[in-house]
């Protein structure tokens, strides 16, 4: 089984459902052949390559919102966060591009395959957001790359260039012809669609659904009858 995910790695709610999926699997019966690739989707193309802003006061004038509700909308998901285990620093997070993060995984896939692109993906959620980190910064992400196993070299080389940037491309046209029009989205086996950071209940209801769909079982009918076996026939 394949999932794919897209998502920001500037997005919360991305964080939210990683862990909410991360609990689906931990309990489902086939997850060691499951396979989870992350996908690019950048949330605001136009951000700053190095972001000064905080991210509260762009949003809040984004939506039209004063800054003092987006403040206490930013709390209850840092509420909901901390239900996963995760410390969000919502109010200290700063509004930056992310393309660089996504060739930076892209380059994880290709060079350790999903699980090494996993272990990236999860350094780079919890630099942003729980430390607060600027990951449009090259030597934030360089640091975060090479604290799962990259080589500085390889990296600070595809930071350089614009390398895997049509991989990223790619991936967002993939998003739009889903229908995807926001991230956290999720794709089971190209058949079943997720869309948002559902709880984990759902995410197992789909595993279970998605894993029946490809490996199905025989209803016998009838009853047992006479029949040979590799012993002969009974008769």
């Amino acid at each position: 089984m394949k999932i794919e995910i897209w998502s920001d790695v500037v997005c919360p709610w991305c964080f939210v459902g990683k862990r909410r999926l991360e609990t689906a699997l931990s309990t489902f019966e086939h997850a060691d052949d499951v396979e989870v690739v992350y996908r690019s989707f950048e949330l605001d193309p136009s951000a700053p390559h190095h972001g000064h802003e905080l991210s509260t006061g762009v949003i809040a004038r984004k939506y039209g919102r004063p800054e003092a509700e987006m403040r206490q909308m930013q709390q209850q998901l840092i509420d909901v966060a901390a239900e996963e285990g995760l410390a969000m620093r919502l109010f200290d997070t700063v509004h930056t591009n992310t393309i660089d993060a996504h060739r930076l995984l892209h380059l994880a896939l290709r060079t350790g395959g999903p699980a090494l692109q996993r272990q990236l993906k999860e350094a780079l959620l919890s630099a942003y957001f729980e430390s607060a980190a600027d990951v449009g910064d090259h030597d934030v992400l360089a640091a975060s790359a090479v604290s799962v196993g990259l080589e500085e070299a390889r990296v600070r080389e595809v930071l350089a260039s614009d390398e895997y940037a049509d991989a990223v491309a790619a991936d967002i046209a993939q998003a739009r012809a889903y229908g995807a029009t926001g991230v956290p989205f999720f794709v089971v086996d190209q058949a079943y669609g997720v869309s948002g950071a559902q709880p984990a209940e759902v995410f197992s209801q789909v595993l279970d659904q998605a894993w029946a769909a490809s490996h199905p079982t025989l209803q016998m009918a009838g009853g047992d009858a006479d029949a040979c076996g590799p012993d002969g026939c009974a008769i």
